[in-house]
């Protein structure tokens, strides 16, 4: 059999950049909204018809043009208490939401970009329905960064704050249906220059953002991040690929775009979709910049020295910081990978100065909790204070290191703090009238069998120490 030809990227011209998008963990960027998704049924609906206009070039942009073809009607979706006029577009924007101004910042520091101090926030138009006054509002906030990978710098063209879309219900021929939920929820646009010249730099640049933003206060879960790959061969100009939820499927649907743009005689520059088994469709024509315009409802914007100077002071560490760390504490890989996945790191060190054993902790903070959310089908986590409490107990001696799980469990089962400890604890008095009589019956054995035959008569409620201790009393 044939080995499969090695594709040599430098001589086919592959260029590739990316474009990640990704929800900010704080309210909505232009109004006094919560930032979350809604399951119960919409309050209200709305209908709107959108048009296209052109942009401040006075060109109509050939992306806008696609969707002003299809004349749908747009039904929007609200609840009372949650959707305001600003997301029904029949009131003027609020002033930039300043946390979610704050953790953009923080992840433009780390990606060593420069700070743009006066900015323009700027309307985008989009009229396929996601937006309620058919544009978005962005404000580019930082430029000129970089990162490093393996085969060199990639560098980050620009940093963007933007408006999360309206969230599709439903899309048909004529009609398209979004919840206004999601719309306006802060978003952050990372867009790098073409610099990656084969499919393992894309997937590694992907990832290596990926740990910047997860150390900067960002939403998690399915729909909070989207990413994008911008693609070009020589003879073919740029085609975005729109659609990746798993970092995984980045070399190969890289590698089956790049054998249809070498076969496709249609050289034009597209957005396509990338579907689930690699290949991609075509989606609408590349936008350009002819649907961008100032925003009048809003001043500029000005990022001050001082206020740059003080979220550099205090960045947060990235995760591969964080676990070699944790590693230092003596924590194993699994451990590691728990306290982290679950955002348990400050917790965890909180607790340190409370116990010598991290490993104790993690288990109390991520291991248990998991292991008792199986057994009793139901979420289980424990407070900082009960865990504090449990630690200060061992640390007083009064329950054993062996009793914690029995103790946690039991709290996790719906027992009292008190009630906890107070069944897991053995009398010390209780323990030594035992040694005393058990020594009286069986002399001469060594500390190391009569722990034994201890520790099997009160079946772990009680610490290995407390019993080494109270045998020192009476064997030599």
């Amino acid at each position: 059999m044939e080995k499969a030809e090695v594709l040599d990227y430098a001589k086919i011209g592959f260029k590739s950049g990316l474009e990640i998008h990704q929800q900010l963990d704080a309210g909505k960027l232009f109004c006094s909204c919560p930032g979350f998704l809604r399951t119960e049924k919409p309050d209200f609906e709305i209908s709107r018809k959108l048009h296209a206009i052109a942009g401040e070039s006075g060109e109509i942009d050939e992306a806008v043009k696609h969707e002003a073809s299809f004349d749908r009607e747009f039904i929007y979706q609200g609840y009372n208490e949650t959707t305001c006029l600003v997301e029904l577009d029949e009131a003027p924007p609020k002033f930039i939401n300043e946390e979610a101004l704050d953790i953009v910042i923080q992840i433009a520091l780390l990606l060593n970009c420069e700070i743009i101090p006066v900015t323009q926030i700027m309307r985008k138009t989009v009229i396929d329905g996601s937006n309620t006054g058919g544009f978005q509002r962005s404000v580019m906030i930082a430029k000129d960064g970089c990162i490093d990978t393996k085969e060199g710098k990639v560098r980050i063209k620009s940093i963007v704050l933007e408006e999360d879309a309206a969230r599709i219900i439903s899309k048909e021929k004529e009609k398209a249906v979004y919840r206004l939920d999601r719309l306006g929820i802060p978003l952050i646009e990372i867009a790098t220059e073409p610099d990656m010249k084969n499919p393992e730099q894309v997937k590694e640049s992907a990832l290596y953002l990926g740990d910047i933003l997860r150390a900067c206060k960002v939403k998690r879960g399915i729909g909070t991040i989207r990413q994008d790959v911008n693609i070009s061969i020589k003879g073919h100009p740029r085609v975005e690929i729109k659609g990746f939820q798993d970092v995984k499927m980045f070399i190969p649907t890289i590698e089956k775009e790049i054998e249809r743009q070498q076969k496709s005689n249609d050289k034009k520059s597209e957005v396509r979709k990338a579907e689930p088994d690699g290949t991609t469709t075509f989606m609408r024509p590349m936008p350009g910049s002819a649907r961008m315009y100032p925003e009048t409802d809003l001043p500029l914007l000005h990022i001050s020295r001082g206020r740059i100077n003080n979220l550099k002071a205090n960045l947060p560490k990235l995760r591969k910081d964080i676990k070699e760390e944790l590693k230092q504490r003596g924590l194993n890989d699994e451990m590691i990978h728990l306290i982290v996945s679950e955002n348990k790191v400050e917790e965890f060190k909180s607790l340190l100065p409370l116990s010598k054993d991290a490993n104790l902790i993690a288990k109390m903070l991520v291991l248990w909790p998991k292991d008792f959310s199986r057994k009793l089908n139901k979420i289980v986590e424990f407070e900082t204070d009960v865990i504090e409490s449990v630690l200060d107990a061992v640390r007083k001696n009064k329950i054993g290191i062996s009793n914690v799980q029995d103790v946690l469990f039991d709290i996790a089962n719906g027992k009292k703090l008190e009630d906890a400890m107070k069944i897991n604890n053995i009398n010390l008095d209780e323990l030594e009238n035992f040694i005393a009589i058990l020594i009286k019956e069986k002399p001469g054995l060594s500390i190391g069998g009569y722990m034994g035959l201890i520790m099997q008569k009160f079946k772990g409620k009680i610490s290995g120490k407390e019993i080494a201790d109270a045998l020192k009393k009476y064997v030599k």
